[in-house]
């Protein structure tokens, strides 16, 4: 479900996975063209291990920091942050792996799911597993994103999904998602209640992308959680529940919107969010906010991006303190080589109430600020955003 205090990770191991459309299709290379198959020719036995690898791709990441907190916080640690935890300390914040086509596991990887393009007027996407969740202007890898950190909504909104997603273009500028889910952050269901979202995706030009999306469901546990479990009282895996509790019938409602502009050196973009927690038996629990993000690119090597955000968590489902946050965010980056960039960041949070840590936990501040450098790496055979 929707965390009600931030979702700090030091270390991400990423796994993402998908299966072709057609497991019978034909392979082609990178321009479309039909490959041989092993079954086209007679091929030699020194071949074979290459066709076993045969339309693999994979990427591999690393993306360390060290971040210094002028407040020097007691425990050294960065209060709303959803990789960059750790202050005045050497951290990883990512390490990622990046498979397709192998689909094995599920549980502890960031994506795996399989796609069948359905012969239905411009294509039919369907997809089913575990994937990432369209909600929120920011994505999870660091490579792909204009700022090193990210801001309040990418640590609020869902990380991931487990169930259906269907997707079908109805021309070139406008699409359609629709999603049946076991909830937000839930490989298996709490609830045995599936969300729902529809996402519809606009390119009204080459330069301007823009996305509405609705997203619904009762997010709440109706079973206790089986923490570090032991030997199954059941004839079944580790760590599944029969442990049953009352039912919250809470409802879940994320209205949330993003648009980028693109022209030459100059990125531009914005995102907007309401977020609604509506109970059957209290008033509903209301956050909202929106962040602003710019980038310009000196050269191929050098860009610099602003974030601005403010969140209002206005009962505190997000911190835990009813509050109104601000954060400014300036990212330099320098592109070193093709799969490595450095970045440095300078970034300020706000509060109107005394929630950020000092030197003592009694010791609460309205602000802190971090200076961070980062060491992004990358290699591997897929190209492009990840």
């Amino acid at each position: 479900m929707v965390s009600t205090s931030s979702c700090g990770l030091v270390a991400a191991a990423v796994l993402i996975l998908a299966v072709p459309a057609r497991a019978n299709a034909q392979p082609t290379d990178a321009s479309g063209t039909p490959r041989q198959s092993a079954s086209d020719g007679q091929p030699s036995s020194a071949a074979a291990p290459d066709a076993a690898l045969d339309g693999v791709v994979f990427g591999i990441g690393f993306d360390g920091y060290y971040a210094w907190n002028t407040n020097r916080p007691v425990g050294r640690i960065n209060l709303l942050r959803a990789y960059d935890v750790s202050s005045n300390s050497f951290s990883l914040n990512q390490a990622n792996v990046i498979v397709e086509p192998r689909p094995q596991v599920y549980r502890n990887v960031f994506q795996a799911y399989g796609t069948y393009l359905v012969p239905v007027g411009s294509g039919l996407q369907v997809d089913f597993g575990k994937f990432a969740s369209a909600l929120g202007f920011e994505n999870n890898y660091t490579k792909d994103q204009i700022n090193y950190s990210r801001s309040y909504f990418f640590d609020y909104l869902p990380f991931y999904h487990f169930g259906l997603r269907s997707t079908y273009a109805l021309n070139a500028r406008v699409s359609l998602t629709y999603w049946l889910v076991n909830g937000a952050q839930q490989s298996e269901d709490f609830n045995g209640f599936k969300s729902q979202a529809l996402i519809v995706t606009l390119k009204p030009s080459p330069s301007i992308a823009w996305n509405v999306n609705y997203y619904a469901g009762r997010e709440a546990r109706d079973l206790g959680p089986a923490l570090n479990p032991g030997l199954p009282d059941l004839p079944t895996q580790p760590g599944l529940s029969a442990d049953r509790i009352a039912v919250d019938r809470s409802r879940l409602h994320i209205v949330d919107t993003y648009a980028s502009w693109t022209k030459s050196r100059v990125l531009l973009g914005g995102e907007l969010d309401y977020v609604a927690l509506r109970s059957e038996t209290s008033a509903s629990a209301v956050v909202t906010g929106g962040a602003g993000y710019a980038q310009y690119r000196v050269n191929p090597q050098v860009q610099l991006a602003l974030r601005g955000a403010y969140f209002a968590d206005r009962v505190g489902l997000f911190s835990g303190t009813p509050q109104h946050l601000h954060e400014l965010t300036a990212t330099a980056t320098y592109q070193v080589a093709d799969g490595m960039m450095l970045r440095g960041e300078w970034r300020r949070d706000a509060s109107d109430r005394f929630f950020f840590l000092g030197p003592t936990l009694d010791d609460r501040r309205r602000a802190q600020q971090t200076l961070t450098a980062g060491l992004v790496w990358w290699f591997g055979s897929k190209r492009g955003v990840w």
